[in-house]
């Protein structure tokens, strides 16, 4: 779905209704905004949240990360 949405006085968008239907949202709704070079981007904050938890789908549970990190830290600071 495209839509062409005009800039207002004040930096305001109006999201057109049939967007807004299409996604779900409704006025009073957040949204996460984030610049993604020369794009915006709105997204639901779930919908961010899940797209981080997609980021680390592939790390086994049984493993820790901030372990690791911690292990690598300590390596540095005993070489350095």
């Amino acid at each position: 779905m495209d839509a062409t949405v005009v800039l207002g006085k004040q930096g305001r968008l109006v999201i057109p209704a049939p967007v807004r239907e299409a996604l779900g949202i409704a006025p009073g709704d957040r949204l996460h905004l984030h610049v993604s070079g020369t794009q915006l981007v709105l997204e639901r904050p779930a919908d961010a949240v899940d797209a981080l938890r997609g980021l680390t789908a592939h790390v086994p549970r049984s493993r820790s990360l901030v372990d690791e990190l911690l292990a690598e830290r300590r390596r540095e600071a005993d070489s350095g």
